[in-house]
């Protein structure tokens, strides 16, 4: 198997707001968190369900991030962006765990592989995690996760529903 992924804040709050931080592993044994998205999540409290499961899910690897280089630095992103678009594109091979658009057109751009928490769901789908994806994504809509009604339509028609 490839280089491990590595993650951004979001995907990981929306999944583990659903209850379901394992469908990152479909992208491997181990996932990465760069430290300025381990600050991010336990800023959120040690009560909060992500800082739980980052605390407590043996295969989230907390990494320092190498530095974010200037190509990445001129797009502007959040830290915790910057540094998964750094270490992927550091590591030739990791894919990128990102929902934020600005930083997905940046991935494209530098032509860093990666996904969102809406693939790993179809995913989920094509693997018999589950046997219908809808629920899942309307779950995870409720948690906060943005999906347009017209995105999630032509998602769940890529899985035949």
């Amino acid at each position: 198997m490839g280089e491990p992924a590595v993650t951004n804040a979001s995907p990981l709050i929306f999944l583990a707001r659903g209850g379901y931080v394992d469908l990152l592993q479909f992208t491997g044994d181990r996932v990465l968190v760069p430290e300025p998205v381990a600050r991010e999540i336990r800023a959120r409290g040690p009560q909060d369900i992500t800082a739980r499961a980052l605390e407590s899910t043996q295969w989230l690897q907390i990494v320092d991030p190498p530095e974010v280089p200037a190509f990445i630095q001129a797009w502007d992103l959040g830290p915790g962006e910057s540094a998964v678009l750094a270490w992927a594109y550091a590591h030739v091979g990791t894919e990128a765990i990102i929902d934020d658009l600005a930083a997905r057109r940046c991935a494209m751009t530098f032509r860093i592989p990666f996904r969102g928490t809406l693939g790993l769901v179809l995913a989920g789908k094509r693997r018999g995690r589950f046997p219908l994806a809808r629920p899942v994504l309307e779950d995870l809509r409720r948690g906060g996760m943005y999906l347009s009604d017209r995105t999630l339509d032509k998602a769940l028609a890529l899985v035949g529903e």
